[in-house]
């Protein structure tokens, strides 16, 4: 059976023999020859339409969500075009996909000389705004959502609306240099007065604009035919799209960890460089504040001014997050909630022994081991480095030598790995028999098996995971619970259930496009993961048997949130024998459960918050009033200090490292801080005080 990769090589040297007959290729001498925009186009309709999962049908309703899509990239916060602007590029809402076909891009070259010269138009509205003061004694407001906003019917109504972005944006630096002021009482430092304070503020505001625009200055035409490629893409499925050769570069370097920086890989979406995934081990990692699905507003390099990113294009993005090992980078973020918090990261490189498993042992009624796993690594490349399925292995023989007498499994936070490490690591827990069944486009699915009887561990088991488990997490999580071998604890996870494999253009296209390449790449989706009972981890992930208040409760997040994911399905269940070692009563565990986490003051109160989080969300007006601004500021700030003291009365759990692996550390006075911080992040960890319970409480051996 031909492999993916050699049946897109044959799909596109196929198209290329098309091409070439119809002569659709004209060369002008010392240039790049005419027609490599169509013919880009073609190669990539011709490769979605055959090598995707589930291809769509091009038609007029793909087109119509293109244009969405489009559009909304194009001008999410509805700061550049005209309602009457969005009606000439409607005429080609139901047309994009005969465009596509035809290997054209006129809808394109209208959309992109249009917000070309609205771009322009826009930058005297910031200049002349900016020049005079702003009344904060006014009742007015503003709408954050650009979903909820509308295209302005004319000038003067747009440039109204830039007017309340810029006296919003103008608002929240002058309530920061008032409130360091106040704080700064006492210390001899010059105070300044409001009107002092509001025109600092506002030349601030206006300096950052002015680095915006230069940089939108320098958005080529290219830049903007990537962002329509990708619309076209996306709604395949959100995780596919087109790489241009520099951003495949960018992508590569991200992944391979060579540079130092923050640790965090980045997406655009409606407008916003976006966080998709948090390396661990990473400094973003250690640091703790930056989340999947936090939108950066904002970078600085340590105490200077910060810069707009927002509209920015993501590579340049990158550029100014990334920097030299112990230089500090300061990020203003939008939160899933609407709440926007600095977070300040000092960058380094990679600290490894963050990302392998690390156990250690939680005395009490039980000795109840404990393994973090943050990803699912593996050595590719056959060069003797780590896996996590040997390391987990390693790590529950050591709790065993212990005395172990249960075992808790953390994956929250897990974006996943290597599929033939979580496949090992389930066998660690049962006999031999089917994980998870893997399916190709038009094909059977393929079902992966632990072929190994042995048991390594026996005992009771629950596994601990949140909304950023993904991938390999859900499939090793998926299968524990189909099996009924462990109890799953936490809240539902991403669901993403999908595969995804790059096709280099410009390897799969023949010698006779060689005037032609760089191409870039293609990121394709390519499978689907399905559990053992035959249902898709896709779009629903795993619900936990216990599911456990979690401040992102009542949010869109994860592949939900994402646009046009593919669907959840269910194919035939794989033949498995569930686990019958282990004594439990499932419906008495989470009652039993529930019963105290109704009486756990803590779980109260961050089920408050998830409540208060998504009133939050759903009210995205913000006060124009300096007043009611600081008021609204200091109510957070009240109810985030409420939640802190709750914590100090959290029962500090018992737990402390193996003697080998403190004497591991040796001297290192780095290696002994992070295992300090390791050791305290759990102690007061009530999703871990729990998944203890369950065990000592609940699961007979």
């Amino acid at each position: 059976m031909l492999s993916l990769t050699t049946r897109f090589k044959i799909i596109l040297s196929v198209l290329a023999v098309i091409l070439l007959t119809a002569s659709f290729i004209f060369y002008r001498s010392n240039s790049t020859p005419e027609g490599k925009n169509e013919i880009l186009l073609k190669v990539l309709m011709q490769g979605l339409n055959q090598g995707h999962f589930q291809p769509e049908k091009v038609d007029d309703n793909f087109s119509k969500k293109a244009f969405k899509l489009y559009l909304e990239r194009l001008d999410y916060n509805k700061k550049f075009l005209l309602a009457s602007d969005v009606e000439k590029l409607r005429q080609y809402e139901t047309l994009i996909d005969d465009q596509l076909r035809a290997g054209t891009f006129d809808f394109f070259d209208i959309s992109a000389d249009l917000i070309e010269q609205r771009v322009k138009e826009s930058e005297a509205y910031y200049k002349e705004i900016l020049a005079k003061p702003f009344d904060f004694t006014k009742n007015e407001t503003i709408e954050l959502d650009g979903d909820k906003l509308t295209f302005a019917k004319d000038k003067n109504e747009l440039k109204e609306a830039w007017r309340k972005q810029l006296k919003y944006q103008t608002l929240v630096r002058l309530a920061d240099m008032q409130k360091a002021q106040n704080e700064a009482k006492g210390e001899k430092k010059e105070n300044k007065s409001l009107a002092q304070m509001e025109e600092e503020a506002r030349t601030k505001v206006k300096e950052l604009y002015d680095d915006l625009y230069k940089r939108m200055a320098r958005i080529s035409r290219d830049d903007r035919r990537s962002t329509y490629i990708n619309a076209v893409a996306n709604v395949y499925d959100p995780h596919t799209g087109y790489f241009p050769p520099k951003a495949k570069s960018d992508f590569d370097i991200e992944f391979t960890g060579r540079l130092e920086g923050i640790g965090a890989s980045l997406q655009e979406k409606d407008g916003q460089i976006k966080v998709a995934e948090i390396v661990p081990g990473s400094p973003s990692y250690l640091q703790g504040d930056l989340k999947p699905g936090d939108a950066i507003q904002k970078v600085a390099q340590g105490d200077k001014d910060p810069v707009i990113v927002e509209g920015m294009r993501l590579d340049d993005a990158i550029q100014l997050i990334r920097g030299k090992k112990g230089t500090e980078v300061r990020l203003t973020v939008k939160k899933p909630d609407g709440s926007i918090k600095v977070i300040p990261i000092v960058r380094d490189v990679i600290v490894f022994e963050e990302t392998y498993a690390q156990s250690a042992m939680i005395d009490g009624d039980k000795k109840i081991g404990y393994i973090k796993l943050p990803g699912f690594y593996a050595d590719f490349e056959g060069k003797g480095g780590p896996n996590s399925a040997d390391d987990v292995k390693r790590e529950v023989e050591k709790l065993k030598a212990a005395g172990m007498q249960g075992l808790v499994l953390d994956l929250r936070n897990n974006g996943g790995g290597s599929l033939g490490d979580a496949v090992k690591m389930a066998g660690l827990f049962i006999e031999q028999g089917p994980i998870v069944q893997v399916k190709t486009a038009g094909g059977r699915a393929i079902v992966l098996d632990d072929r190994d009887p042995q048991v390594q561990y026996a005992g009771p088991l629950v596994i601990l995971v949140n909304a950023n488990s993904a991938s390999a997490s859900e499939i090793l999580a998926a299968a524990m619970q189909d099996y009924k071998r462990a109890v799953i604890v936490g809240s539902p996870t991403y669901g993403k259930g999908t595969v995804q494999q790059f096709f280099e253009l410009d390897e799969a296209l023949p010698s006779q496009f060689d005037a032609y390449k760089p191409f870039g790449a293609l990121k394709l989706t390519t499978q689907k993961f399905y559990r053992v009972n035959g249902g898709t981890t896709q779009l629903r992930g795993v619900t936990p048997d216990i599911i456990l208040p979690d401040a992102y409760t009542y949010l869109e997040f994860g592949e939900k949130e994402q646009d046009f994911p593919l669907p959840f399905d269910e194919i035939k269940p794989a033949k498995y024998t569930p686990w019958n070692n282990t004594k439990m009563n499932l419906a008495q565990i989470k009652s039993n459960s529930q019963a105290r986490i109704s009486s756990n003051k803590s779980f109260n109160l961050i089920e408050e918050g998830a409540q208060r989080l998504k009133k939050q969300a759903d009210n995205t007006v913000r006060s124009l009033s300096l007043e009611k601004y600081l008021e609204e500021e200091k109510r957070a700030e009240e109810e985030a200090k409420r939640y802190e003291e709750a914590q100090k009365e959290v029962p500090v759990l018992t737990v402390s490292r193996l003697p080998e692996d403190l004497k591991a550390l040796g001297t290192d006075t780095a290696k002994v801080a992070r295992n300090n911080e390791f050791l305290k992040s759990l102690r007061k960890d009530i999703y871990l005080e729990e998944a203890v319970d369950v065990i000592v409480k609940d699961i007979k051996s």
